[in-house]
C-alpha cells in the first residue's frame, strides 16, 4: 500500500488586524489648539488658561510638528522671572517646548496606545502622518474607545 506524504505544511503568518479592532485615528481629537514657537510664553499660558488645557503640539507654516508645550514648560518661565525680578514673561515658546516629542500613529491600535501611556506615563501623544499632525490622543480618548469597545464587543 502506497501512502501518500505531503510533508510538513508550515502556514504563512500574515498580520491582519482584529476584525473589530479600533484605531487610534477613530479616537482622537482633530480641532487641536495648536502654537507657534514664535509666540511668546505670556501668549501661551494665555491661550492654555483659557482653553483649559495642559499643553499642546507647536508646528511649523507647514503643520510639521517641531514641538509641544505644556503648562510645567510654562512654569519655567515663570521661575526665571522672579528669580530675575522681572514680572514680564518675555520667553518664546521656542525656548521652552519640548523638542523630543513621541509622537503615535493614527493606525495604531489603542490597547497598544494605552500601552504607551502606561510605559512613558504622557497624558498625550500627538498623532503624526506623514510627518503632519493630524490629531491627539489622549489617555481619557483611550478610555472612552475601551468602554466604547466593551458595550459592542466585549461580553460582561
Amino acid at each position: 500500500m502506497v501512502k501518500s506524504y505531503q510533508g510538513a505544511f508550515i502556514k504563512k503568518e500574515t498580520k491582519q488586524e482584529e476584525p473589530n479592532s479600533v484605531s487610534v485615528k477613530d479616537y482622537m481629537a482633530t480641532n487641536l489648539i495648536t502654537f507657534n514657537e514664535h509666540q511668546t510664553i505670556y501668549e501661551a499660558m494665555d491661550t492654555l488658561m483659557k482653553k483649559k488645557i495642559s499643553g499642546g503640539p507647536v508646528v511649523d507654516e507647514n503643520n510639521n510638528l517641531i514641538g509641544v508645550i505644556s503648562e510645567g514648560d510654562c512654569l519655567k518661565e515663570i521661575v526665571k522671572g522672579k528669580y530675575n525680578n522681572s514680572p514680564r514673561l518675555p520667553g518664546l515658546v521656542k525656548d521652552y517646548m519640548a523638542t523630543n516629542v513621541i509622537h503615535i500613529e493614527p493606525e495604531t491600535n489603542i490597547f497598544e496606545a494605552a500601552n504607551m501611556f502606561l510605559r512613558m506615563r504622557f497624558r498625550r501623544f500627538p498623532v503624526l502622518k506623514e510627518g503632519k499632525l493630524i490629531g491627539q490622543i489622549s489617555q481619557r480618548d483611550i478610555m472612552r474607545a475601551v468602554r466604547d469597545s466593551q458595550e459592542v464587543n466585549w461580553k460582561h
